[in-house]
């Protein structure tokens, strides 16, 4: 059985795809519509659904080292 990455490492990792493909700043909420709410183009959306697949096949082929 793969051996999980932490939710640390995970929440540090969907941050950089957020920050990266997505131009956010953080994944946090922070109660205000114009922090918490973003308009994002499909391409990006796919792009960052992308990251997280290929960021979850590395894992499982790494057992959660990489």
């Amino acid at each position: 059985m793969a051996k999980q990455i932490s939710q640390a490492k995970r929440d540090k990792l969907l941050t950089q795809i957020a920050a990266e493909k997505l131009d956010l700043e953080t994944l946090e909420t922070r109660m205000s519509d114009s922090l918490d709410f973003h308009d994002c183009a499909v391409w990006c959306i796919k792009a960052a659904l992308e990251a997280a697949f290929e960021a979850g096949r590395n894992s499982a082929q790494t057992g959660g080292q990489s």
